[in-house]
């Protein structure tokens, strides 16, 4: 199946549904993610470790989300 974006009325371009291992590393980002913000707001780490962290869980779960969001953007789970 494919899924097609429309933006303003316009067909942009075809977008691939994920894949089930694309769905898992999803999964699997949002959740080390909430519990990497966990240890942030617990003040176990630095926001400059948090940073860190997360730039190895992009790098190791490569999720869609991170490339709609920018570095700087993360979900609080306050």
């Amino acid at each position: 199946m494919q899924v097609s974006q429309i933006v303003k009325g316009h067909l942009t371009k075809k977008i691939e549904k994920p894949t089930n291992q694309e769905m898992q590393n999803e999964y699997n980002y949002l959740l080390a993610e909430q519990l990497t913000e966990k240890l942030l707001v617990k003040g176990l780490i630095t926001e400059e470790e948090f940073e860190k962290v997360m730039v190895k869980n992009r790098q190791s779960f490569s999720p869609f989300i991170s490339k709609i969001t920018s570095k700087n953007l993360h979900f609080r789970w306050r």
